[in-house]
């Protein structure tokens, strides 16, 4: 489909790119910047890979991989600002580590000993949210509230993110936020991450439009990012942030991507997908791909 995109599935980089508002995006990182993000995504899949194996070992009691989805949530995470407040679902362990946060922490919520353990206030990373959608009218209200007390307008604004699966689209809590972020102006991303399937649900049966189009409906813009593309899923992230805190009210990002592994470990994804797609978005690896960049 046709979306913002930075680094092809094979390497190549591509100067800049327009969403169909004409809004140009491009990047200009320093060759440490590069291997940042690369360092970044490579750390998280492999924090995530050992979740997974404590989880199998009877450590953990569930956990939620992001195997794949790398490259939008390193790709966001690293575009947010000091003063910026992100809302997570129970997936962003990407954004997470951007955020600076032990990435240990989460550990405890999936052992079910504490909620997570980290302040909020202290690390502008919200609690991991486990009700679909929920987080929507958390970010939404935060926001207007925010925009209340004059602290948006200008660079050093603040802004927000709320994080959400294709899944949550379908969900009151979402579209309700939609209507009062749009109503109040307030400065806030919506970043969906389309991983394909909710749950075991495929995109196709969710909805008959792009969901980056719904925002149309609701009097804001939309955009859909490659979320394979660490590059153009920064430069998405950051223009809809910068607009946020200048008072130009919200943005919804589709970050088109894919969920490599189970929903959680207690999903069987053999059981409604075959394995023929799983190699095809597997060439399209958000690793593999800025690792061909570097090389």
């Amino acid at each position: 489909p046709e979306m913002v995109q930075l680094l092809t599935p094979d390497g190549k980089r591509i100067d800049s790119a327009r969403d169909p508002y004409g809004t140009e995006y491009t990047v200009d990182f320093t060759d440490e910047e590069f291997r940042g993000l690369y360092r970044d995504m490579v750390i998280v899949r492999r924090l995530d890979a050992e979740a997974e194996a404590l989880q199998r070992q009877g450590e953990l009691g569930i956990w939620a991989s992001l195997r794949g989805q790398e490259a939008a949530q390193v790709g966001s995470g690293r575009a947010l600002a000091p003063q910026d407040m992100a809302f997570p679902t129970y997936r962003e362990h990407g954004v997470l580590y951007c955020r600076g946060i032990d990435p240990i922490m989460p550990l405890g919520l999936f052992r079910g000993v504490d909620q997570g353990g980290w302040d909020p206030n202290k690390v502008k990373f919200q609690m991991y949210t486990i009700v679909i959608g929920a987080q929507a009218l958390h970010a939404a209200g935060y926001a207007m509230g925010i925009s209340k007390d004059g602290k948006v307008g200008g660079d050093d604004g603040e802004a927000f993110i709320v994080y959400f699966g294709d899944g949550a689209t379908s969900e009151g809590d979402v579209n309700e936020s939609f209507v009062w972020a749009s109503v109040f102006n307030a400065p806030i991303v919506f970043f969906c991450q389309n991983n394909q399937y909710a749950i075991s649900e495929p995109i196709e049966r969710q909805t008959r439009v792009p969901l980056y189009q719904r925002a149309n409906g609701f009097g804001f813009h939309g955009v859909r990012v490659d979320g394979n593309d660490v590059l153009a899923s920064y430069a998405v992230t950051k223009a809809a942030l910068d607009n946020a805190r200048r008072g130009q009210g919200p943005t919804l990002v589709e970050a088109y991507t894919y969920r490599m592994g189970a929903h959680t470990t207690s999903d069987d994804p053999t059981r409604y997908r075959h394995a023929g797609e799983v190699e095809h978005w597997q060439a399209k690896d958000p690793i593999t791909r800025l690792g061909t960049f570097l090389t």
